[in-house]
This record gives structure tokens, C-alpha cells and sequence, in this order.
């Protein structure tokens, strides 16, 4: 275990930063495409905000649902096993992006050729990343989060 133990928290720190960015990735699709139709379309900032954390979480879940389906699980325990995996870091990603946009003087009304609007989000991103990875370690580290993921591709 000596050896093992020299390694584990370099591992962790590893797996977990994928998980985080993986998690990033579908936040990021759906926030970014949430904001740019919200602000587009003149939509207030609660409706916009309200559709960038649904899209979130809709392309979070998908790009742990996809692959899981496409390498031949069912797609109701492939949904299942990203809403273990993945809720607790979308849901922490996206009150800290949202939350970093909303106090970001002029981030929600900045038009989509401001840029104020893509820096913003750009640091709302980059902070909730940095906000979820020790999470996303945490749960790792205790056998949940996205090692439940991981655990079936053993």
C-alpha cells in the first residue's frame, strides 16, 4: 500500500482534472449556447440564466450518456449513471458560472460582440472548474462522482 499511497493522490488529482474537465465541457456547451440565444434574443437575465443551466445540465448529461450507450449499455442505467456521476459538479459549475456572470458589472446585458460578454464567461468558466475540482476529488476519492463511470470500464 507504501507504493500505491506515493501514487494515489497524483492519480487522483489526474482523474479527478478530467472528470472536472469533462464535466466543464457540457457546462460550457450549454452555458455559452444558452447565454448567446438568451442574449440574442433580448431575454431578460433570469430567462437567460434559466436557459443556460438547463442546456448545461442537458449537454452534461449527454456527453456521459452518449459514450455510455454507444459502447452498448441501456440507455436508462447510461442515464442513471450520469445523474450519480455528474449532478453534484454540474449544479456546483453552474451556480459559480452563473452566479460570477451575474456579478460581473455589465456581463448579461454586453452584447455577443462585446468582449465583456465571451471574457466573462470565459472567467466564469474557468473559476467554476477551479471550484468543482476539489468536489470532483472528494467524490473520487470516496468511489463516487465519476469514478462510478470509471468503475464500469474495468
Amino acid at each position: 500500500m507504501e507504493h500505491g499511497s506515493q501514487r494515489e493522490p497524483a492519480s487522483l488529482n489526474r482523474l479527478a482534472a478530467r472528470a472536472t474537465t469533462h464535466c466543464l465541457t457540457g457546462c460550457a456547451i450549454g452555458e455559452v449556447l444558452g447565454v448567446v440565444i438568451g442574449t440574442a434574443l433580448g431575454w431578460s437575465t433570469a430567462a437567460t440564466i434559466f436557459l443556460a443551466i438547463v442546456l448545461a445540465f442537458v449537454f452534461g448529461y449527454a456527453l456521459t450518456v452518449w459514450p455510455l450507450v454507444g459502447s452498448g449499455m441501456a440507455l436508462g442505467a447510461a442515464l442513471w449513471l450520469a445523474l450519480v456521476a455528474d449532478t453534484l459538479s454540474i449544479t456546483i459549475m453552474e451556480i459559480v458560472d452563473n452566479a460570477i456572470l451575474l456579478v460581473i458589472p455589465g456581463a448579461m446585458e454586453a452584447g455577443l460582440a462585446d468582449p465583456l460578454f465571451w471574457g466573462s464567461l470565459a472567467v466564469a468558466l474557468a473559476i467554476a472548474w477551479l471550484v468543482a475540482f476539489p468536489v470532483n476529488r472528494w467524490l473520487i476519492g470516496r468511489g463516487r462522482g465519476h469514478a462510478v463511470i470509471h468503475g464500469r470500464h474495468d
